[in-house]
């Protein structure tokens, strides 16, 4: 818990709401019809907006956020079945046509959605859609328009805006198709503007700046903000007041620093334990929220955070509790019977959340320089040609995405490497992962590469075949890399196949499961029916399959919310310390580097420019770059974040 009793010098609280709401909330439910029931996607929502505040709306997946945000736009598919009421400037808007929110969204309520890819036609260029925009609520010429939209493009910060109008949406990086996806949202001056989970897979420092740009407009157009995320962080350096949803219902609701501060419901607390803080070192396990949110159809009349709740009573299931307000806060409101008890994350004197035990450390008494190498890299390259022409291409020039990096990670460490991903014109790539692919493939053709002491361009390839045993990647989307259509046990079991396994498979794929935390009894499922959590360790399963010595993890727990996070960030740990694994860790969370890695090593345009151990390059960086880096990450305090 965060603690701001003494005033940072410079820095002050915002000032309480005046004034009328520019949106009011009351009621809202939403329902969806399915084969096992109707489906209470969000139950009771209440809350008002005002003019020039940001409300943080945060909660797991499923919980409710996205479908608030698509109801109060007039987004939801005809089917759904909404009650309850939402006022713009005083206006109902539950019950309007399609034809009649049109006239509100863009102008009233403009919205940053999530993929920008799916909120812009790839057909049309920028310049058409913002023209379009801008025409659809507003009488203006196309030139007027025109001038219009290269002003919006250069408000959020696209450089050469009067020749990037007539680019299209492919020919942007992500970071600037949310750009422009934001300059569509405010183009009309609305008074609400709603942004979806608008940072979600961008760099640090991309999303660093989205956030100024996002703040940016709701400066020039004096707009109310629903910010929509999971990410703690983003809220603390975000937010005014906070909304923390669970079950499709509001569990918590105040002021940001009273909830970050002060959090009187234990699905909060949990939150904010499950978080690692980049600004902090790392000595104890984060604290996950064991268990999955219910699924959200014919609940019964208990609170439903209940089953995971570490602190529940016989009396929570009886019935659910509402959002009631802490006579001891200001404008505080927590949906639990316990609420009252609790204190700094705490009750009776007790953390509510036990940190769970870590395996003891096989590598502990072993300095690192006396510990055996197990992947050595020494001046890998790796380049693309930069081509142009649509029918017949020619090259114009090179790209280097690795250029000359050297580094060792010896036994039970794990080395990170850090950095934004390059935009290569006509190609996606990145430094980054490019390093993990050439690592994996064991065919350097710029460098070489040593795998427990033997160099990988020396071998032949059945022995690269078989040195590939030594090296595994877990992929970042656990879905994606799982065959839907083959069952736990067949996925597990496909490396010791297909590399040769000589011993009891089935015996070996029960190991594995229980190593990873997964229930055996659930060896005959499929992928599709469990959470992205355990999917994610169905896949670190597959890859401790053959006893490797390196396991290179390329963003794994980057598409995971962040209880669930935090429970494979403490596995990956304890496996590192128990097997005396190596890890090859790439991802843009800085904090999640912090909490897992032992040296980092930051990376720009191919090249390594700082390198170190990870307390050190995080406390007394050297680099302007690494600096840069480091200062763009949110923090989970609103205190420390705003200062």
């Amino acid at each position: 818990m965060i603690s701001h009793n003494s005033p940072t010098p410079g820095f002050t609280e915002p000032e309480k709401p005046t004034g009328d709401p520019v949106l009011q909330v009351r009621d809202l439910n939403v329902s969806f019809p399915s084969e096992a029931g109707s489906v209470s996607a969000v139950r009771g929502v209440d809350f008002d907006l005002y003019p020039g505040r940001t409300l943080g709306i945060v909660g797991e997946s499923g919980s409710g956020k996205s479908v608030t945000s698509l109801s109060i736009m007039g987004l939801l598919p005809e089917y759904a079945n909404i009650t309850g009421s939402v006022k713009f400037q005083g206006e109902e808007l539950v019950g309007k046509t399609d034809a009649q929110m049109s006239k509100i969204r863009g102008k009233g309520i403009g919205m940053i959605f999530q993929d920008p890819l799916s909120a812009l036609t790839p057909v049309f260029d920028i310049g058409y859609q913002l023209v379009e925009a801008l025409q659809a609520h507003q009488r203006i010429s196309k030139k007027d328009a025109l001038k219009r939209a290269i002003e919006l493009l250069d408000l959020v910060g696209i450089k050469e805006p009067h020749l990037r109008v007539k680019s299209f949406p492919h020919e942007f990086s992500g970071g600037m198709r949310q750009r422009v996806v934001i300059a569509l949202a405010i183009a009309n001056n609305p008074r609400v503007l709603i942004a979806d989970e608008p940072t979600t897979a961008l760099d640090v420092t991309i999303q660093a700046q989205i956030l100024d740009v996002v703040k940016l407009a709701q400066r020039e157009t004096g707009a109310a903000t629903i910010m929509i995320t999971h990410d703690m962080g983003v809220v603390a350096e975000t937010a005014d007041d906070v909304l923390v949803m669970y079950a499709g219902r509001p569990v918590e609701k105040g002021g940001v620093f009273e909830v970050f501060d002060k959090p009187r419901m234990p699905y909060t607390v949990g939150l904010l334990g499950s978080t690692p803080r980049p600004d902090v070192p790392s000595s104890e396990p984060l604290t996950p929220i064991e268990g999955n949110p219910p699924i959200l159809v014919n609940l019964k009349d208990q609170c439903q955070f209940a089953a995971r709740c570490p602190v529940a009573i016989d009396k929570c299931l009886e019935v659910e509790p509402r959002l009631t307000p802490l006579p001891e806060l200001d404008d505080h409101e927590a949906a639990c019977i316990r609420s009252h008890e609790i204190y700094d994350g705490m009750i009776g004197g007790e953390k509510m959340y036990k940190v769970p035990p870590l395996s003891e450390d096989v590598l502990a008494d072993i300095p690192r320089n006396e510990r055996r190498v197990t992947l050595s890299v020494k001046d890998l390259r790796k380049e693309f040609p930069l081509t142009k022409g649509a029918l017949v291409k020619r090259k114009v020039g090179t790209v280097k995405a690795v250029d000359g990096i050297s580094f060792d990670i010896h036994q039970g460490e794990c080395m990170a490497i850090v950095g934004e991903c390059m935009a290569i014109v006509g190609e996606s790539g990145c430094g980054k992962t490019t390093t993990l692919l050439e690592i994996m493939d064991l065919k350097p053709k710029d460098g070489k590469i040593v795998l427990n002491g033997r160099d990988a361009s020396e071998m032949s390839n059945k022995e690269r075949r078989d040195a590939r045993k030594q090296v595994q990647i877990v992929f970042q989307d656990p879905m994606s890399s799982l065959n839907p259509r083959l069952t736990v046990k067949e996925v597990i079991a496909e490396p010791l196949q297909s590399l040769g396994y000589d011993g009891d498979v089935d015996r070996r794929v029960q190991d594995l499961m229980e190593l990873v935390g997964l229930d055996t009894s659930q060896i005959d499922r499929f992928p599709g029916h469990f959470s992205g959590g355990q999917r994610q360790r169905i896949g670190l399963a597959r890859a401790l399959a053959t006893n490797p010595d390196v396991i290179v993890l390329d963003e794994p727990v980057s598409a995971l919310d962040v209880s669930i996070q935090a429970g494979v960030i403490n596995l990956l740990e304890d496996l590192k310390r128990k097997l005396g694994l190596s890890y090859l860790f790439v991802a843009h969370d800085l904090s999640v580097v912090r909490h897992l890695s032992d040296r980092v090593a930051v990376m720009y345009k191919g090249s390594f420019v700082e390198e170190g151990e990870v307390d050190e390059i995080f406390d007394n960086p050297q680099h302007e770059y690494t600096k840069k880096l480091l200062s763009a990450i949110p923090i989970p305090d609103p205190t420390v974040a705003r200062r």
